[in-house]
């Protein structure tokens, strides 16, 4: 593969990431979104450790990001009256540095426009491997040959099940929804967060760049979502049911949805792979070991698309072999960082009254002078717990004939 051309499928945060990386050393790169546009909307996302940071500075974004952070500090969990009955520090729920995910994707699809064909508005049907590659059928554009496929295309992956196929049920649900939307500042928050959980359900509310709007995260109990509850019609409904008779002032926030524009709305799980590849196809970010909340998805995203980029690029005529020491070096850190999708619906939104008790007197006692080192490094272990790994090829810029962006 001299020149090696590869679809990336997803234009988020790992997909344009990878391309970056590629792309500085001429590799042809095709990036396929379904969504017609770049997705700009989302929750705000974080970076914490050395890890992350290095991997921002070889990308030459630390000081982009810094440009755009959120300076959110500390939040605090409330009771039904309004009162603080303990406040996180900033780094629990922010991290180092704090930016709203839109933010993040439009700044790699800035830095990478002008050397990666993106192609908005379509996605593949069918991945067909052979000798010399891998003939790609889509819903749009005619049939394509790739070198090689990434599957850079999120939680409920499409190159996923055209890979492992829809049997394989890889997604693991742990019983919790979540819905988000922006709304206005009404509760006028300045660079500051609230929580209010009742047993089942609970609210977050965080300060936003414009100081005239919050974001606004509801967690609470429920079955997996089905293919028709997946709409913002149907989030309002489901979260007023959900949220009926909850105190404090969440009915002011409910109502505050309805009218929202930018409703999210999804099941809280993970995904759990017995492999990242297969063939010349390989998955990466929330395709390979996503969580929904709380699983550092952004940051392992975009450390994944560096670690896979460098062993593409260290042997890039055996690729197998470059996925195989992508996925040992990834999977161990990855892993690890899933067990927060697991923990942030009962973190929001405890089961039950004595959980909830439980619940503040222990990230009471975590906050408290005494145990601030040890909560510190509580916070940050997972992010941490990863060796960099040097490339020599790498280097995060684009080359100099221009693609740009094309629609479906």
């Amino acid at each position: 593969m001299s020149r090696p051309h590869v679809l990336i499928v997803g234009a988020g945060i790992a997909g344009p990431s990878l391309a970056g990386w590629l792309a500085s050393q001429g590799w042809r790169i095709t990036v396929v979104e379904r969504a017609r546009s770049l997705r700009i909307g989302g929750q705000a996302v974080d970076f914490r450790g050395p890890v992350h940071r290095a991997v921002l500075e070889r990308m030459g974004l630390w000081e982009a990001i810094h440009e755009r952070r959120t300076r959110l500090g500390a939040q605090s969990l409330l009771d039904a009256s309004g009162r603080t009955l303990v406040e996180l520090p900033a780094l629990m729920m922010s991290g180092d540095v704090e930016l709203h995910r839109g933010d993040l994707c439009q700044l790699l699809f800035e830095r990478t426009r002008e050397g990666v064909e993106y192609h908005f508005g379509d996605a593949p049907t069918a991945l067909h491997e052979t000798p010399d590659g891998v003939e790609v059928e889509f819903e749009k554009q005619a049939p394509r040959r790739f070198d090689l496929v990434v599957g850079a295309d999120g939680l409920r992956s499409n190159v996923r099940s055209l890979l492992f196929g829809t049997a394989q049920d890889c997604l693991s649900h742990h019983g919790y929804r979540v819905a988000g939307c922006t709304l206005p500042n009404e509760l006028g928050l300045r660079h500051r967060g609230v929580i209010y959980s009742e047993p089942g359900r609970g609210v977050s509310v965080t300060s936003a760049q414009d100081v005239n709007q919050v974001r606004a995260l509801f967690v609470f109990t429920g079955a997996p979502l089905g293919s028709h509850e997946r709409s913002p019609a149907a989030a309002r409904q489901v979260v007023s049911e959900a949220f009926a008779g909850a105190g404090w002032k969440t009915r002011q926030l409910v109502e505050g949805l309805r009218e929202a524009e930018d409703v999210y709305f999804d099941a809280v799980g993970s995904v759990r792979l017995a492999r990242y590849s297969q063939g010349r196809v390989v998955l990466l970010g929330d395709a390979a070991w996503g969580g929904t909340l709380g699983g550092q998805g952004t940051p392992l995203a975009m450390v994944g698309a560096y670690v896979l980029a460098g062993e593409l690029l260290a042997s890039p005529d055996a690729y197998s072999d470059a996925f195989s020491r992508y996925e040992a070096r990834m999977r161990p850190y990855a892993t690890p960082a899933q067990d927060g999708a697991k923990r942030v619906g009962g973190f929001f939104a405890p089961r039950t009254r004595a959980g909830l008790v439980l619940r503040n007197q222990l990230y009471r006692m975590l906050t408290s002078k005494p145990l601030e080192r040890v909560f510190e490094k509580l916070v940050t272990h997972a992010a941490n717990a990863f060796e960099l790994p040097e490339y020599a090829a790498a280097a995060f810029v684009t080359p100099q004939v221009p693609y740009g962006a094309l629609s479906g």
